[in-house]
């Protein structure tokens, strides 16, 4: 049975600086194109049915990078749509608010873009997860995308709320391995880098 392979796009200016980044589509830094670059070695050992790559240059770059094939290109990989904090820190955020917030419990607010609750960003994952799951039996699938969606998709493996992806910090340039224990879903590897 193979695994699922997440990959978090190299670093970018926003991710550097933490700021959401949803609907912004930035480049990678130099930096992040040596993150992605790096990738190639520990990716090149696994035998990949398919990789899905999320529509934003950055994901597109890293999987170029790391010598993936982009080709198939999933919208429902995007990062969450962070409506009125697109672009914005949580410190930032925070301040504004004149209170702690955060994505996991606060949510998003309609900014210039509606922005998405962890329920729709969980169903996206639900699609993308239903698609890849049949194609186990043949090998890996990669999903070359972005942070707090990687997270999401990472809780609806393991058959967790959207809202347990607060527990799967990934870092820019680094990836995640989701297969199975016993045939149970199961975290068989993370924040793994070049």
């Amino acid at each position: 049975m193979g695994e699922i392979v997440v990959v978090r796009h190299g670093q970018t200016e926003w991710s550097l600086s933490g700021q959401h980044t949803g609907v912004t589509d930035l480049p990678l830094l130099p930096e992040g194109e040596t993150q992605a670059r790096a990738l190639r070695g520990p990716l090149a050992g696994r035998s990949f049915v398919e990789v899905r790559v999320s529509p934003r240059e950055r994901a597109r770059r890293t999987a170029e990078l790391a010598g993936l094939p982009t080709d198939t290109v999933d919208p429902d990989l995007v990062e969450v749509d962070y409506g009125r904090w697109e672009g914005r820190t949580t410190p930032e955020i925070s301040a504004e608010l004149g209170r702690t917030w955060s994505l996991w419990t606060d949510g998003t607010e309609p900014g210039d873009t509606p922005g998405e609750t962890l329920a729709q960003v969980a169903a996206r994952c639900d699609r993308v997860l239903d698609r890849v799951r049949p194609l186990l039996a043949d090998g890996d699938v990669a999903l070359v995308a972005h942070g707090h969606v990687l997270r999401i998709l990472t809780a609806r493996w393991l058959r967790l709320e959207p809202t347990a992806g607060a527990l799967f910090a990934l870092h820019a340039g680094s990836f995640g391995t989701l297969g199975h224990e016993h045939d149970r879903p199961a975290l068989t590897g993370w924040n793994q880098a070049g």
